[in-house]
């Protein structure tokens, strides 16, 4: 396999969510920073409504669950990142307001305004950060919020490796002036643009190496495992040669 030609939707997708099935998020992030987010969103109450879109496993929706009284949906399409987001709201006792349900963000199951808060943390790409944002708006209340994290380009120029890579795994990677205007553009005021900062990337990739191990273990033998984990190394070692041209930044949005 050449690392170079393939992307990650190109992998069996059981393989993918096997691998995540194991891990407290999908994707970098922190409940630090998820918690600096929601220090932006106003006026919510108990009888707040949020939606996590994408939700994995759930580490960043108990974060939100821990810290609002609100009514928290967890969506995604995987049933075992569901079974999993369950269990560990179960754990936490948080079953009488906090439900995870399989389901395709490109067909919510919400009314029109029916949202005090859509949150998305290293998903909107699977949708597309324009077409998510225009798409879920409408099941916002007016004045409500979005909160996305977005893999952002740092710079107006890249070193043509890393620009190949991110061209092919995610044609919608821009710049943070053209991810902002895009937000506004879409009926929202951007309320907050921060960076999430290296360490949540470093732990994330630490943790997959973790995981790595007894997954191909479990799939010796499996090129196909054996192709994905030589994709995420890959992609790690590009972000150690090139974090200071791109990561995720987090845009907060509010519906106007």
């Amino acid at each position: 396999m050449s690392n170079e030609q393939q992307t990650i939707h190109e992998f069996d997708l059981n393989i993918i969510h096997d691998f995540f099935s194991n891990t407290e998020r999908q994707g970098p992030g922190s409940s630090e920073e998820t918690l600096k987010a929601l220090s932006f969103i106003e006026g919510l109450t108990g009888k707040s409504k949020i939606a996590d879109i994408g939700c994995g496993t759930g580490g960043q929706t108990m974060v939100l669950a821990q810290n609002t009284s609100c009514e928290i949906i967890g969506i995604d399409a995987c049933p075992d990142f569901i079974n999993q987001f369950n269990k560990n709201t179960q754990t936490r006792n948080f079953q009488s307001r906090l439900k995870g349900i399989i389901g395709d963000m490109k067909n919510l199951p919400f009314q029109d305004k029916e949202l005090d808060l859509i949150w998305s943390e290293g998903a909107i790409y699977n949708i597309g950060f324009e077409r998510g944002l225009k798409e879920w708006r409408r099941f916002l209340k007016p004045g409500g919020y979005i909160a996305i994290t977005e893999n952002t380009w740092f710079t107006e120029e890249r070193p043509a490796e890393i620009e190949q890579f991110w061209q092919k795994a995610y044609p919608e990677i821009d710049t943070i002036p053209n991810k902002v205007h895009q937000m506004q553009k879409a009926g929202y005021l951007p309320v907050a643009t921060f960076k999430v900062p290296d360490t949540c990337w470093t732990d994330y990739y630490a943790t997959m190496e973790e995981v790595q191990k007894p997954f191909l273990k479990k799939y010796k033998g499996n090129r196909t495992a054996e192709q994905f984990i030589e994709y995420q190394q890959y992609e790690t070692a590009l972000y150690n040669k090139y974090n200071s041209y791109y990561g995720y930044m987090f845009y907060v949005g509010k519906k106007l």
